[in-house]
């Protein structure tokens, strides 16, 4: 039986399991000072389908759960960053035990939309989080100087960190400044902007006790993480023509003290050899 025919079986005919598998997860244990690697699959629910030059990679669910899946089982990953729909699937297949575990918030801001800087909570919201037992919610924020949609989007921002830290989660805000470029918005990642959109980000909300920051790593990034206090992870991006360089570029960069892990989807489950085993093992040697 596939994973889509087992799954939709069960939520046709037992919606009330996906309650029960969440409640029944085993919780993360983080050892002090260990790194945290945790694979992403929150893309599919902006629209954003496409890996590695293929436009459709993400389409099938079936693939798509039987990549996390074997990404989760690899040794040393301890983490996974997704929508509910992820989540619960997730959960269902017992492959969220021992895992610490971020529920995407904001999903509206679709790409190529003209309201996709007004990016609201359309996915989990801090009440679900803790209805789930999951460890933090994850939050985008694209921070247009130029668009008048930017202020509510920090304001919502900005409750959204005050509800997780009351209810005593994590909120992990991945800031960008963003400006449109011929129509399309696009993130500045140098290293002045990355500062920026830290020195913002970190600002939100009443308390910034449980608020860590997801950052691309971009380059001069030990002058980059000056910037905070705050826990940070880095993101991956688009899927690499050269792992390799990847790997180094990450590994240099986890050696900075406030750098405490990864937060990698597409380049990791759908790399370029296609061996997703092979790319996550190969990532996990430098944590």
């Amino acid at each position: 039986m596939s994973l889509v025919e087992r799954l939709s079986d069960i939520r046709f005919s037992a919606p009330d399991a996906v309650a029960d598998a969440l409640a029944r997860r085993v919780p993360a244990s983080r050892k002090p000072g260990e790194h945290l690697m945790v694979v992403a699959a929150d893309h599919p629910a902006r629209g954003a389908l496409g890996a590695g030059g293929d436009p459709l990679a993400l389409s099938s669910r079936e693939e798509l759960l039987a990549r996390v899946c074997t990404a989760l089982s690899r040794p040393g990953v301890n983490g996974f960053l997704g929508t509910p729909d992820m989540v619960e699937d997730l959960a269902l297949l017992g492959a969220l035990d021992g895992k610490t575990v971020f529920g995407s918030m904001n999903r509206s801001g679709l790409g190529g939309s003209t309201f996709e800087v007004d990016d609201r909570m359309t996915a989990f919201d801090a009440a679900g989080i803790v209805s789930s037992g999951l460890d933090g919610g994850k939050m985008l924020l694209r921070i247009d100087l130029a668009d008048p949609l930017t202020s509510p989007t920090l304001e919502r921002a900005a409750r959204a960190v005050n509800e997780l830290a009351a209810a005593q989660r994590i909120a992990l805000v991945e800031p960008f400044i963003s400006r449109r470029r011929d129509g399309v918005l696009t993130n500045d990642l140098t290293p002045e902007a990355v500062m920026r959109s830290m020195a913002i980000a970190s600002g939100l909300g009443r308390t910034s006790a449980r608020t860590w920051l997801k950052l691309p790593c971009v380059k001069d990034m030990e002058r980059v993480m000056a910037a905070t206090t705050l826990p940070c992870l880095l993101l991956g991006g688009e899927v690499s023509d050269d792992l390799d360089a990847s790997v180094r570029t990450w590994g240099n960069a986890l050696r900075i003290p406030n750098v405490k892990g990864l937060v990698i989807g597409r380049a990791l489950l759908f790399p370029r050899g296609g061996d997703v085993a092979a790319a996550v093992d190969q990532l996990v040697e430098v944590l």
